[in-house]
């Protein structure tokens, strides 16, 4: 039989005991989190890629194929979301304001981070704060295409031709502060040679025209470049970047050809919101990194003479920070004013 002293031991025991379980109970689910690896995608969740051109275009394109990738290899849906308007920034804002938790993601190209803060009164986002740097993924830069009227076929040919004819070379943009317009304004800065800028609605209205001679000259994208050129209208001249594009080796860059600095190569990016966990940021960049180097995503990609490329979420980072401040010395230097 026990005594008091000893029943009351042993319930004061059993009483610390409990406190410790109890204790315990709350500290493991906290525990138990950190160490479970991140399950994502969630099965039934879909997976949003935010695009701010409209469907169709070569963003659009790639940006749809590699979600197709995606969804085989992890059998979750993952959805291309066109939200096109002002200069791509309603698509940033979206991903911006969206929860970290990897369902909402944007694809898109370098001017939305590193070049819209330059050239536009109100940007809603900051480039560095509003999102998580994830992958890289394509490089494509602009060429320089000229109308076969202009009796020019490379770079110091035309800058011949437009010192001899000042005023008489006009130039497409895709818009006012585009890249094609200041692609354009920093090429006739370096060269020393008066443009008269055209700006145009979009991409396929510059085109247009150049086609038919409304226009001399023009910064495109190489896809549509490569396209117009077999029609013979029309000749492509320099390679803005700083190596030559694969699907044109034969054609030599800008500054190969004596005018110095036209050389920021446009890219392709996939970010998060602010605040993704690091594990979930691994996650999905291993996710897009699959994806990318799989054959199927890098043929359709090179059709558009893009070239399918990947990175971890700090070399996208230092890419972001390197292109911001070329574009800002490159706005600076040619005296454009925000719009």
């Amino acid at each position: 039989m026990n005594s008091p002293i000893s029943t009351a031991c042993v319930q004061r025991r059993g009483v610390a005991t409990l406190a410790w379980a109890l204790a315990l109970a709350l500290l493991l689910p906290a525990a138990d989190l950190a160490a479970q690896p991140v399950v994502y995608p969630q099965p039934g969740r879909a997976i949003r890629l935010m695009v701010g051109l409209a469907a169709g275009g070569s963003l659009d394109a790639q940006a749809r194929v590699i979600a197709q990738k995606l969804t085989e290899q992890t059998g979750v849906q993952v959805i291309v979301e066109n939200k096109p308007g002002a200069s791509m920034m309603l698509a940033a804002s979206e991903v911006a304001r969206a929860a970290p938790d990897g369902y909402t993601l944007l694809f898109a190209p370098s001017s939305t981070f590193a070049q819209n803060p330059h050239t536009l009164n109100s940007v809603p986002y900051d480039p560095f704060k509003d999102f998580t740097p994830i992958t890289l993924a394509s490089r494509g830069p602009l060429v320089l295409t000229l109308h076969s009227s202009v009796p020019a076929s490379n770079v110091r040919e035309l800058v011949a031709w437009a010192r001899a004819h000042p005023g008489q070379l006009s130039f497409a943009s895709f818009g006012v502060g585009t890249s094609s317009h200041l692609y354009a304004e920093a090429f006739a800065k370096a060269a020393g040679i008066d443009m008269v800028h055209v700006p145009y609605k979009g991409t396929a209205d510059a085109a247009r025209d150049l086609l038919e001679g409304r226009v001399q000259a023009y910064f495109d994208a190489a896809p549509t470049a490569i396209i117009n050129e077999k029609t013979g209208k029309i000749r492509i001249i320099g390679v803005a970047a700083p190596v030559r594009n694969p699907f044109i080796p034969n054609v030599p860059t800008i500054s190969e050809q004596g005018v110095a600095g036209i050389d920021l190569t446009s890219w392709i990016a996939v970010v998060g919101p602010a605040r993704l966990p690091p594990e979930l940021v691994a996650r999905i960049n291993a996710m897009f990194v699959q994806a990318l180097s799989s054959a199927p995503v890098r043929e359709a990609i090179a059709k558009g003479a893009y070239e399918a490329v990947s990175s971890t979420p700090a070399e996208l980072n230092a890419e972001m920070r390197s292109a911001y401040e070329r574009w800002g010395a490159m706005v600076r230097q040619i005296g454009f004013q925000k719009q």
